[in-house]
């Protein structure tokens, strides 16, 4: 369908429409929805001590270099999440929030390893996941169906073995996804793994691209049979690549906050995703792991629309309407969502 043109809308009137549309979160860890705040309190809740003297402290530490620099910190974090209530709070946490952005969908990822490598089995973790989102959907009317990620820094065999543990839980999440240290970890390292998820009906995601080349898109998707891309910025080096993606419409999940604090892009404004819309690609913006890279989905919308004034209203209805489109929700939800959507531009173009 062709998309309705929305630059008559005012640009100053166009941060609070984004903001108050109906929009998915296709690229989000739960656990990179840990705020400080959040940290010491659970801290303190199951005795544990921090290398920090305060909140603010620990907020002083997000000044990272690169992806590494970031994981570090990220998995040290996850340290305080140990009982299922612990659980169960990241992610009320982080739904109220997405709520308040207006998200009616969101797949987060989680990374069982990232627990289970430190004695926490499924058996704590998913309880506390899957109440949080069965309260989400009842209290908030948020969709959400969740993603299990792979650590691509730890084995191939490793992560067969995440995959058996998880799967007493399999009416519980509806993919698998790649995340963690890309560069030296190919996709082709996890080929059998997700050959294996797809054999399970499960559907299939991969982190590519964002420091690794775009060879690891291609491979994500020929060889892990990937359905979305998370990030895939780096596509925009290889042209051949650039046409199969807007071609084959693979969505990408963008996060501009994450790409600017992992220092992908100097800054908001030189980032390429105008590039990358240009070219035809369907582009979704989320937020990844926003207590470590200063905002959730909306701020990630927001600061785009300040950073990068070649965009137009219509390259925002684009990708609010592509975050519904690329998402695994039924068909009949998504073309509801959509329908709201439409209405709310097309009440606002009527101003």
């Amino acid at each position: 369908m062709t998309q309705p043109s929305f630059d008559t809308i005012v640009r100053n009137t166009l941060p609070q429409l984004v903001a108050t549309s109906p929009k998915a979160e296709l690229h989000l860890h739960i656990e990179g929805t840990l705020e400080p705040e959040l940290i010491f309190a659970l801290a303190q809740r199951n005795g544990v001590t921090l290398p920090y003297a305060d909140v603010e402290a620990l907020r002083a530490a997000y000044a990272f270099t690169d992806l590494q620099s970031f994981l570090d910190l990220y998995y040290a974090g996850c340290n305080v999440l140990r009982t299922e209530q612990d659980f169960f709070d990241l992610a009320w946490a982080y739904f109220e929030r997405a709520a308040a952005d207006h998200v009616v969908r969101v797949e987060p990822f989680f990374d069982p390893q990232t627990h289970t490598d430190r004695g926490i089995g499924f058996d704590v973790f998913m309880p506390g996941f899957i109440r949080a989102a069965e309260k989400a959907k009842q209290d908030l009317g948020l969709s959400c169906d969740w993603i299990m990620c792979f650590l691509r820094h730890l084995s191939e065999e490793a992560a067969f073995e995440t995959l058996e543990a998880s799967l007493p839980w399999r009416g519980h999440f509806i993919g698998v996804g790649l995340d963690s240290s890309e560069k030296g970890h190919p996709p082709e390292k996890f080929a059998r793994v997700f050959a294996r998820a797809g054999e399970l009906g499960l559907r299939r995601v991969a982190h590519a691209g964002e420091e690794g080349p775009p060879e690891y898109v291609k491979s994500a998707l020929d060889v892990l049979g990937a359905e979305r891309i998370d990030h895939g910025v780096r596509s925009a080096e290889d042209p051949a690549l650039m046409q199969r993606l807007a071609h084959e419409q693979v969505p990408l999940t963008v996060c501009p906050l994450s790409n600017v604090r992992l220092c992908v892009f100097p800054d908001l404004a030189q980032h390429n995703l105008p590039q990358l819309l240009d070219a035809g690609l369907c582009i979704t913006v989320n937020s990844d792991d926003p207590a470590y890279f200063g905002g959730y989905v909306n701020e990630n919308y927001l600061q785009l629309v300040h950073a990068q004034p070649q965009l137009k209203a219509s390259h925002f209805y684009g990708m609010l309407r592509n975050s519904l489109q690329a998402s695994f929700a039924p068909e009949a939800d998504i073309a509801r969502w959509q329908e709201a959507l439409d209405v709310h531009w097309k009440a606002a173009a009527a101003h």
